[in-house]
């Protein structure tokens, strides 16, 4: 039955999950930390915060870790399979049909009105994640950790993977 679960748990977020990753994040999230509890919220930021950290697709390397959690090596290969099978079947189904009609005013209207909704699904992500943040670690941890990590990436133009390492050092260090 978990192994079930977890090809559900990752396959609907990668039907669902237009956009590629970032969009299928909360969805993700929905799955492991509300419908099945899988993990907590902390524990899914420090997931996402990981999968940020290192190369590749976010969703493939979140869905190998929590399936490795849940369900062992069949269920890392499960949840990989159920994340990337949408986009598979659905990229050689509909390939030549989008090709046929990438023109089309539909086509452009309907990538126009879901852009906005992937922006508030990660917007309310964010505001999950700093309460959850702000409840753990205070205030002011929360405010420097963002404003330096601000700071670095748009200032500076420091790249993300290491300003999310530099931001779980910090945490280990100073917040342990």
């Amino acid at each position: 039955m978990i192994y079930w679960q977890i090809f559900l748990a990752f396959f609907l977020p990668g039907i669902l999950g237009y956009g590629g990753g970032p969009a299928s994040i909360p969805l993700v999230e929905h799955e492991v930390v509300d419908r099945y509890g899988w993990l907590s919220v902390e524990e899914f930021s420090e997931v996402l915060a990981l999968g940020n950290a290192l190369p590749g697709p976010i969703a493939t390397k979140m869905a190998g870790y929590i399936g490795y959690q849940e369900g062992g090596i069949l269920g890392a290969v499960i949840a990989v399979f159920a994340t990337v099978g949408p986009s598979l079947i659905l990229m050689i189904a509909l390939l030549g049909l989008l090709m046929k009609y990438k023109e089309s005013p539909r086509v452009k209207r309907m990538t126009t009105f879901i852009r906005p909704i992937i922006a508030v699904l990660l917007g309310i992500m964010t505001y999950e994640f700093f309460f959850s943040a702000y409840e753990g670690v205070g205030i002011w941890q929360t405010f420097f950790i963002g404003a330096a990590s601000f700071i670095l990436m748009e200032k500076m133009k420091v790249h993300p993977a290491y300003v999310i390492a530099g931001a779980l050092v910090y945490g280990a260090v100073v917040l342990a």
